[in-house]
């Protein structure tokens, strides 16, 4: 299978075989999916503290709270779609972060499709800042909220919850999901802190106040708050909209998925416990997820599947002519790439032409940066 894509939300060509790792298909899949499978290795390797990383999870059953007759059918072709989202919460820890409106959204999210043998992957970013019209959903506490049409995607987490987001991704896709994680502010940087930090490169000066991040050309290695600085940081890079801010994490997600590879877990029970105790407190899960044995299936379910597998594109979009602030799904575009990952296919590089999303430089300006192999007796990089 093959599929044109890149870290920077563009395009370019790649081939269907086994090629050395290289930046344009060193595509990284997004934090806490990556959370999900630290928390497998730890439940799965650490026996004896089961009870306590079981007992950090944090479940939401999705499927109750969604009108079964109106979502996608289920393909059941042994394909796998999973949402993830990064909320904003303002909310207890992350206060310090901006002031509590009342309600988080969705800063981020990614539909992540695993192809039926489980060996490669595409991961589509959909703009919160992209209109579109939301669904009757029904919020935690019982509450009916009326659809809304043109509308911004991230506020559909922010009136309806996890259910309420899942639905909207439903029905702008037309692909049902099998499962949904989040992870908030407070939990990506204490897992990064726990991984001991990521490496990165960035090729010129990163100064944004809205983000707190001040970075010179060069390589770092980010801190927890570095980091979550980084994946906020809009205004000061590319062309400060929201879609270069997407460019910059999926960049980043490069760096920390090498991070992930190369921290040496399973050599390390102590450090391995530490990531996966982080990790379990990180991340909210639909209820099929909401246990070690479960997520410790599905990682297991996806041991075949190389990170150089794994694609990242953004779904297709125009800025409102009426808003520059927001971005139109083009139509035929997008439903290039839901249809494709509706029929298992790799999303069409053609698909991905016209598209605003891939038209920026703001991922260029941060690069992964080789983590030494201690293994090989590998100098620095």
């Amino acid at each position: 299978m093959s599929e044109q894509s890149s870290g920077d939300g563009g395009t370019g060509a790649t081939g269907s075989g086994r090629k050395p790792r290289s930046r344009r298909r060193r595509a990284g899949v997004v934090a806490a999916w990556a959370t999900a499978a630290l928390v497998a290795v730890g439940g799965g390797g650490l026996g004896y503290v089961y009870l306590s990383l079981n007992g950090n999870l944090h479940g939401i059953d999705i499927n109750a709270q969604l009108n079964d007759k109106h979502r996608p059918q289920d393909i059941g072709n042994g394909s796998m779609d999973i949402l993830v989202l990064g909320s904003d919460s303002r909310s207890g820890a992350n206060r310090e972060y901006g002031r509590d409106q009342g309600g988080a959204r969705a800063d981020t999210a990614m539909v992540v499709h695993v192809y039926k043998d489980h060996r490669e992957a595409s991961v589509v970013s959909i703009p919160r800042d992209t209109l579109v019209d939301r669904p009757v959903c029904t919020s935690p506490d019982g509450e009916r909220i009326p659809a809304a049409d043109g509308v911004m995607f991230n506020s559909a987490y922010e009136v309806g919850g996890p259910a309420c987001a899942v639905d909207t991704v439903e029905q702008l896709s037309g692909i049902r999901m099998d499962h949904y994680i989040e992870v908030d502010f407070t939990g990506f940087k204490k897992l990064v802190d726990e991984l001991g930090g990521v490496k990165i490169t960035t090729t010129e000066p990163i100064r944004d106040t809205d983000s707190r991040l001040n970075l010179p050309a060069g390589t770092h290695t980010l801190d927890g708050e570095q980091a979550l600085g980084l994946v906020r940081t809009r205004k000061s890079v590319g062309d400060g909209s929201d879609l270069g801010r997407i460019q910059l994490q999926q960049a980043f997600m490069k760096a920390f998925l090498a991070q992930v590879k190369d921290a040496g877990l399973l050599t390390d029970p102590v450090k391995l416990y530490g990531v996966a105790s982080t990790a379990t407190q990180a991340v909210t899960t639909d209820s099929g997820l909401a246990s070690v044995p479960k997520l410790t299936g599905l990682v297991r379910s996806l041991a075949a599947l190389d990170p150089a597998d794994v694609r990242m594109v953004t779904m297709p979009v125009v800025y409102d002519p009426q808003d520059p602030n927001r971005v139109l799904p083009l139509e035929g575009a997008s439903q290039q790439v839901w249809t494709a990952l509706r029929q298992d296919r790799p999303v069409p590089a053609s698909a991905l032409t016209d598209s605003a999303g891939g038209k920026g430089s703001a991922g260029a300006v941060v690069r992964s940066t080789p983590v030494p192999d201690s293994r090989a007796g590998a100098g620095t990089g």
